[in-house]
């Protein structure tokens, strides 16, 4: 009897198990998934976890590697290249590895001269000089210094509603480092050699990237060093004794990628490009935290990084990118997309706010970030260089200028508490949701008709008859709550949404879990609200099936949804509906098959007729000497067989008052009276104890555990799915507004996750007690009041704002610009020393969409040391016009098109202490070659000017101090039509770009706003350069 007793007590469908278990599962599981999101995996105390590892060295090596900003354009980034190359020399002399070093450079080194790039022989890859370290042609790595790859490219030309718009064209030269590490199972010598076909006769290999360049206002920890370092600590693996691969590996250091992701474009002019089959790429997009997923190609390439120890990320992010809700781009793209490479994306993606920011340090990630990414690169690439299996390679021919490695699958991917990854086929995912939406529905419907011909269908029955008398039933009773209920809780959450983006949009920047309490909180009050008031006034024991069937119509309509979007979509990041919906289904099909222990409706209506019925209830006391009068006396209980007569105390349960009294209590602990219920008097039958309180009497037959097997199948699963997602995305998106992305989304998805996650808890949301309600609707309105009133940033969470400073070099005028969040950005431009008291000019900023920019005349920058400005209390002004020299010829031969309309020019420049610049052309032009450069991609991948023209050339070079000369056409109108100056001729600008700023009064506007600018403030870069010098030009 005890133990029976205690199972009552801690398993039936009553107040106290439900609160007490539901909110135990749900605490566990919400610390779990937190856990797993905030808490990065610890590093091996050993710094030699295994051989060809030293995590030590690894660390020394960021901490050196980010001591200053190393952009592309900066002397700094010379600095680590000279000390990557020193590194990996040291790397393979201690493993005692032979190699050989290949120094890539162009015939004749160009001169500073004043005069145009020589026209001589074209800069190719088979006829490069190449130096020999320790050499020999069958060396086991062999070190590619390539400083001849350039690349000339266009992006493609952004389609309106009316038009095809100019497009954008990049001239790049790169100062890439590869280092190939020779597999057992590679072809011997010197492959890349050949002149018809540069890649080997065995089998693929695999690349690894990273890039070593940061952005002129990051140190760039985890963008890129992390993803450097971890390349480092692979070659010392793969070289030491032991860890020989099977398939060779192309270690890449590339150097661009923050701009246009122009090393890695750069990389595939190279032979060597066309080795590996697979590949992965190492990023950061945050600033610590787990390296997670970004995105894979396909299922059979993730294989390899589900290995990892310690796998992180969801296929969700890979949508992101594919359909355009990520906009910025890795390495990946150029890798997948113009090699045809398969591969991986593994990066850094939190916290936003310190991405391309002087946070992105050694001092906000740790060790244990990068042994996450180290030790899951480790595994992935040993993976795939081991992997001797035809996976990828194929016998078809592929496309101009990609490997021949065969065709993946799309894969769903997802990790589960950091621990595992799982990992399907879309079209497994896609096989299981039609059989969902087609077999759950036909279940559910069977086991209807066949509880109606068993006489047990009380769903939607109000009454029964027997021998030509009406018995009630109550079955219609609970079927509108569930909508009732969800849509007011619902329609409050979403309301929260738009009213905290309304009053205090950034809140979410910092205080993203202040947000999600607010959300959940206020949701699980007002659906406890209605649920528990509609329980008081009219108890239903169907209350439990009808919201399982309200979810189960809800989540097959949004699982039609799912389906089609896999289809039509091939969108993978849906998958956790896929599940949510099959949890559903059997829970409902749990709660419906419950109804087969109920008696027939032909069965209960005859023990309706030969019970006496005893109400559990007293009158109200108005009425108490009538209610004496219907109430059995003891003698006549006892001759019906009363179990409990009047001078025998009952054995307390759960159900038992407090204080004595027949009348059952309400949700807030008082008696209830006999008239609020009347028609329940009738129904409830000899005190049945079985029966909950005043529900329907039949209810007695049902089993009282069921509940605790419908909840954990209901609500564990979606709520680690669930919970899981939601964490990703909103860290992901929550300090995205400082981009100019929208707020709003935002916080509906905060809303839309939370009734995900608390939807599950419908069925049994109306057994709770009062306590756990009123606790929370404190802390909703606690966290209500703080949403709306605390300010959005801190030190920790500081805002972003993007700096430049724009100088006319003929002029003289210089402007320096903060763009970010109104009304923060004006504030933060007032407190600036240098525009007090000066003209200040905010408007919306035409390229970030969504922020403001503010301008006034600022401090002269000092980015070129003149012969003037180098005396003292001599303004840098007076040396602006020697910033930028050019020279503008015109015609040229005219194109071999015979187009009379077509004009050409040629302009050559120079800029001092860069080594980038941009031209911008009106009209736009429709041909371009920089002299010196390859004619053209040797696959034909890559278009120097796309078909609408280019409005704007990117111009980087190598070497500082080296000219351009830009030859370029243009569509011009016919002499006779001349209407206008200059018509058929070229207005442009000619910028050139500065972005060292690595010594203090470099730029002194950038150390004010540094120095002046609230403690809450972070400062990126607006553009490539931090000071954009220009002149304009006609032709």
């Amino acid at each position: 009897m005890a133990s029976t007793s205690k199972f009552h007590k801690y398993s039936f469908f009553t107040p106290l198990p439900v609160t007490v278990i539901v909110s135990a599962v749900y605490i566990a599981l919400v610390t779990g998934l937190l856990v797993v999101h905030l808490v990065v995996p610890s590093a091996p105390k050993s710094p030699t976890p295994f051989a060809g590892v030293n995590t030590t060295e690894a660390w020394l090596d960021l901490q050196e590697l980010t001591n200053g900003y190393r952009p592309y354009n900066s002397h700094r980034n010379d600095e680590v290249r000279d000390f990557l190359l020193r590194r990996i020399d040291s790397i393979l002399t201690s493993n005692g590895v032979g190699y050989s070093t290949e120094s890539l450079r162009a015939h004749a080194p160009l001169q500073s001269t004043g005069e145009p790039r020589p026209q001589g022989k074209r800069e190719t890859f088979d006829s490069f000089s190449a130096p020999t370290k320790h050499s020999s042609a069958t060396n086991a790595v062999v070190i590619f210094d390539d400083m001849l790859s350039n690349a000339t490219f266009s992006t493609a030309p952004f389609t309106s509603v009316k038009e095809v718009e100019p497009g954008l064209s990049v001239y790049f030269e790169g100062t890439n480092i590869m280092v190939y590490i020779r597999g057992t199972e590679d072809e011997d010598g010197e492959w890349w050699r050949k002149k018809k076909s540069r890649s080997p006769n065995s089998k693929g290999g695999v690349l690894v990237n990273a890039h070593y360049d940061s952005v002129s206002t990051g140190f760039g920890a985890t963008d890129d060093g992390v993803g450097v370092i971890s390349v480092l600590q692979l070659i010392r693996y793969f070289t030491t004794s032991g860890n020989t691969p099977k398939r060779g590996i192309v270690a890449l250091l590339n150097n661009g990628e923050e701009d246009f992701l122009n090393g890695a474009r750069a990389f595939t002019q190279h032979p060597i490009s066309q080795f590996a089959h697979t590949f992965l790429n190492l990023e950061g997009a945050g600033a610590g935290g787990r390296a997670t997923l970004f995105r894979s190609t396909d299922t059979e390439v993730t294989r390899f990084y589900k290995k990892s120890k310690h796998p992180f990320g969801t296929v969700i992010s890979g949508d992101g990118f594919n359909h355009g809700f990520i906009r910025s781009q890795t390495d990946y793209v150029v890798f997948e997309d113009i090699l045809g490479l398969r591969g991986l994306d593994v990066a850094f993606m939190e916290p936003r706010a310190r991405y391309h920011t002087d946070h992105d340090d050694t001092r906000h990630t740790s060790i244990d970030s990068l042994w996450h990414m180290l030790s899951s690169s480790i595994t992935t690439v040993k993976g795939l260089s081991s992997d001797t299996s035809s996976t990828f390679d194929s016998d078809s021919s592929p496309s101009r200028g990609k490997v021949n490695n065969g065709k993946g699958t799309n894969g769903v991917w997802f990790d589960l508490f950091g621990r595992t990854l799982a990992l399907f086929q879309l079209h497994t995912i896609f096989a299981i949701s039609v059989t969902l939406l087609v077999v759950a529905p036909l279940m559910l419907l069977t086991v209807s008709v066949i509880l109606r011909q068993y006489d047990k269908m009380y769903l939607f029955s109000s009454t029964t008859t027997f021998q030509l008398v009406s018995v009630t039933l109550h079955g219609w009773r609970g079927v509108f709550r569930f909508p009732a209920a969800f849509i007011v809780a619902s329609a409050i959450v979403v309301g929260l949404a738009f009213l905290v983006t309304k009053a205090n949009p950034y809140i979410i920047y910092s205080s993203e879990y202040s947000v999600w309490t607010m959300m959940l909180s206020a949701w699980f009050v007002f659906a406890w609200l209605i649920f528990r008031g509609a329980d008081f006034t009219r108890p239903s024991a169907l209350h439990r099936v009808y919201c399982h069937l309200w979810l189960f119509v809800l989540g097959w309509v949004a699982l039609v949804v799912v389906t089609v979007s896999e289809k039509q979509k091939k969108i993978a990041g849906l998958y956790f509906m896929v599940f949510y919906f099959c949890c559903i289904f059997l829970a409902t099909l749990i709660s419906v098959l419950e109804l087969f222990a109920l008696p027939t409706k032909a069965d209960y209506a005859i023990q309706r007729d030969d019970h006496v019925v005893v109400p559990r209830r007293r009158a109200a006391s108005g009425s108490q000497s009538s209610a004496r009068l219907l109430v059995p006396s003891a003698d006549e209980r006892a001759e019906v067989g009363d179990p409990h007569p009047a001078d025998e105390d009952e054995d307390a349960n759960e159900r038992t008052p407090l204080f004595r009294h027949p009348g059952r209590t309400t949700f807030a602990n008082y008696p209830r009276s006999h008239d609020a219920d009347a028609e329940n008097e009738e129904e409830s039958a000899d005190g049945n104890e079985n029966v909950y309180g005043e529900e329907q009497a039949w209810s007695a037959s049902l089993p009282q555990w069921t509940w605790l097997l419908q909840f954990l199948v209901l609500a564990v699963i979606p709520l680690i799915f669930v919970g899981q997602v939601s964490l990703l995305i909103i860290s992901a998106l929550k300090q995205t507004p400082a981009d100019g992305s929208p707020v709003l989304m935002i916080y509906l998805l905060v809303a839309i996750f939370s009734i995900l996650l608390l939807s599950p808890l419908t069925p049994f949301l109306h057994r709770f007690t009062y306590h756990i309600p009123i606790f929370l609707f404190l802390v909703a309105l606690g966290t209500f009041i703080y949403n709306l009133t605390a300010f959005p940033f801190s030190p920790n969470n500081r805002l972003k704002i993007f700096f430049l400073q724009s100088v006319d070099l003929d002029s003289g005028i210089n402007s320096v610009s903060l763009t970010g969040l109104d009304p923060y950005i004006r504030d933060i431009a007032s407190s600036i020393p240098s525009a007090a008291g000066k003209p200040m000019t905010c408007m919306p900023d035409t390229t970030r969409k969504g922020l403001t920019s503010c301008s006034w005349s600022g401090l002269a920058p000092r980015v070129v040391q003149g012969d003037k400005s180098s005396i003292p209390h001599v303004p840098p002004e007076i040396d602006y016009p020697t910033w930028l020299d050019y020279t503008v010829s015109s015609p040229l031969p005219p194109p071999p098109s015979g187009d009379n309309n077509t004009r050409t020019a040629r302009i050559y420049l120079n800029a001092r202490d860069t080594r980038a610049c941009k031209l911008t052309f009106s009209p736009p032009i429709s041909s371009l070659h920089v002299l010196g450069s390859a004619a053209r991609d040797p696959y034909d991948r890559f278009s120097a000017v796309p078909s609408a023209g280019s409005k704007e050339v990117r111009l980087w070079r190598r070497e500082w101090g080296m000219p351009w000369t830009v030859d370029f056409a243009w569509d011009g109108v016919d002499d006779d039509d001349d209407v206008e100056e200059n018509a058929g001729g070229m207005d442009g600008t000619i910028v050139c770009l500065w972005s060292d700023d690595n010594d203090v009064g470099t730029i002194p506007a950038l150390d004010e706003v540094r120095r002046f600018a609230p403690v809450w403030v972070a400062v990126s870069k607006y553009a490539d350069g931090l000071v954009e010098g220009a002149k304009t030009f006609l032709v």
